[in-house]
């Protein structure tokens, strides 16, 4: 049974990620794995960069991100409330899915941002 890393941050995760997306696909490579995930918090900035440089290497580039789910709405922004956020990991598992999940990110920094970018199960429910 191969082992793959579907919880992985970049330097695209700022303050939590460090690794270089070239040097990450280079070491899951050399590890003899033959895919890994991207999951940068609240953010699909490095995706394009990370598919190009896995598909180079012979690597299957599974797209995902980890975001910040709103305790209550989206919208709800109350000090002390709405500030405290859970994470939660979306992989996409085709086109599809691939089309929500930007959708999702998206809408967490235009109708969700409140110190973080943000969604809510509203959200989740209607592009999943």
């Amino acid at each position: 049974m191969q082992f793959c890393h579907l919880h992985t941050h970049t330097e695209y995760s700022l303050l939590d990620g460090e690794a270089s997306i070239k040097k990450l696909v280079a070491r899951v490579k050399e590890l003899g794995m033959d895919s890994c995930a991207i999951t940068d918090h609240g953010s699909m900035y490095g995706v394009v960069d990370f598919y190009r440089e896995a598909k180079s290497q012979g690597i299957h580039p599974v797209i995902g991100c980890e975001v910040y789910m709103a305790p209550r709405s989206r919208f709800d922004k109350v000090h002390d409330i709405d500030n405290k956020t859970s994470h939660l990991i979306l992989l996409a598992e085709n086109q599809k899915g691939y089309k929500n999940l930007i959708k999702l990110v998206s809408a967490g920094y235009i109708d969700g941002f409140y110190y973080k970018p943000r969604i809510d199960f509203e959200m989740l429910k209607e592009h999943s």
